[in-house]
């Protein structure tokens, strides 16, 4: 009985997303890795500073039908204006193209 619970236990942890992990804050990661890190995983969701957490990704396959993806530079530990991956976006009525 204690082994199937202990399985289950294993299984729900190995089935948890890698965005509910806890991570540093991006002002405390070097810029590099913190690239590294969104290409690697694919969609990463990372605190930035003392705000609201927020949701990177690597490209536009990520994003939800109808989203656009959108480059985000937020501050790391090393580059003010780190180029850390996108984020998913609904688009304006004046992006759309009516052609």
């Amino acid at each position: 009985m204690l082994r199937s619970v202990l399985a289950s236990l294993l299984g729900l942890a190995a089935a948890m997303p890698a965005g509910a992990q806890t991570r540093l804050p991006l002002s405390r990661m070097l810029c590099a890795d913190a690239i590294e890190l969104v290409k690697r995983e694919g969609d990463v969701v990372l605190p930035i500073g003392r705000g609201t957490p927020q949701r990177f990704v690597r490209d536009r396959s990520f994003c939800a039908f109808g989203e656009v993806a959108e480059l985000r530079f937020v501050p790391a530990r090393d580059n003010p204006e780190c180029p850390v991956g996108y984020g998913c976006r609904e688009p304006g009525f004046e992006e759309w193209d009516w052609r």
